[in-house]
């Protein structure tokens, strides 16, 4: 929902470390991103609730850096953006895993799976949709992404917020993981409903 206003203040706050970076490549950072997160999951599923939160945050940084880095120096790639999109795929599932595996009881299990659910068909909701929109040639390069992805309730920058609370309050896994599975339940409605009105 904020991913476009968010997104130019912090490439404007880290445009000096990018200009820095010429000689590394967006993917090496992008796989950085990957290792911090499943490094974050890892303390999560350990306990280790404010290392998890500062090694959390560290990856989505460098998942912001990676493409600040491949636009600036015009080393933008297709199977960048497909790397980048497939890593944050696994990173944010194995962070709720981690929280679960800390706390494995048979209803966090259950609303895991609703959870990651939901993942699942959002991700359907708009990769399917971008591949329309891209064939009709509606690629907006104001969104700075290498896909094209209709906006919804929920975007990567409340993902990020949202996984935070959970690192923070990880006792409370169930009541947190229901009310961000329903946000993105509606978050789907909303692709659904944009998608039958601008392509019918």
């Amino acid at each position: 929902m904020f991913d476009l206003s968010l997104r130019r203040w912090k490439d404007r706050l880290i445009e000096p470390l990018a200009a820095r970076l010429d000689s590394v490549s967006p993917v090496f950072i992008t796989l950085l991103a990957l290792l911090t997160g499943l490094t974050a999951a890892f303390l999560a599923a350990i306990g280790s609730v404010v290392p998890s939160l500062m090694v959390w945050l560290l990856s989505r940084f460098l998942d912001g850096l990676d493409g600040l880095v491949a636009r600036r120096f015009n080393k933008q790639t297709d199977f960048g953006g497909y790397f980048d999109i497939l890593c944050d795929f696994v990173v944010y599932a194995a962070v709720p895993l981690g929280l679960t595996l800390a706390h494995p009881t048979p209803p966090n299990y259950l609303v895991l799976a609703l959870m990651l659910s939901t993942f699942y068909v959002n991700a359907a909701s708009w990769m399917y949709l971008s591949a329309i929109l891209e064939k009709r040639a509606a690629h907006d390069p104001a969104t700075q992404t290498s896909v094209i992805m209709p906006a919804g309730l929920i975007g990567g920058s409340e993902s990020i917020a949202a996984f935070c609370i959970f690192l923070i309050f990880p006792a409370y896994i169930f009541p947190l993981f229901s009310i961000f599975s329903a946000l993105v339940f509606i978050t789907i409605l909303q692709r659904l409903i944009w998608a039958k009105r601008a392509l019918a």
